[in-house]
């Protein structure tokens, strides 16, 4: 098995019809293939984000961090949420992503997360990690 993480991006106009859509209508879809995931054994996580114009950023470009307020600059493909899986393949990650109910205007992104068994295993810092994973039951 391994972890992928599904990142649900939508554009300007899908946030625009997201926003004046019927929330129990949009919270039953969601809830369905939710139950989903949860019944085939694969979703590890999953969340929604607030309103883009709640968040900050942090910017590294320059020699300071600089810390700008929401909305955003650029929003042409806003993170709106995430699902985490553990499923057998990529591919069995696009089959579910082909599920999540969406709309026009929204894209799902599938980025493997790696394994700390990847990482160097003479590494102090993954060393730290493991102990950590450990303690916390998530190893």
């Amino acid at each position: 098995m391994a972890k992928f993480m599904l990142i649900w991006r939508s554009t300007d106009e899908a946030n625009a019809r997201m926003a004046t859509a019927d929330f129990t209508e949009m919270l039953e879809l969601v809830g369905r293939f939710n139950d989903e995931l949860i019944r085939a054994g694969v979703l590890l996580a999953a969340e929604g984000l607030d309103d883009p114009s709640q968040g900050v950023v942090v910017d590294f470009t320059g020699e300071t961090p600089v810390v700008t307020d929401g909305p955003y600059g650029e929003t042409k493909e806003l993170f709106n949420g995430f699902y985490i899986l553990d499923v057998a393949s990529k591919e069995e990650a696009v089959e579910w992503a082909k599920r999540v109910p969406s709309q026009d205007g929204t894209k799902v992104e599938i980025r493997r997360i790696p394994s700390i068994d990847e990482f160097p295993q003479d590494n102090e810092w993954i060393r730290k990690e493991r102990a950590w994973r450990e303690s916390t039951g998530q190893l």
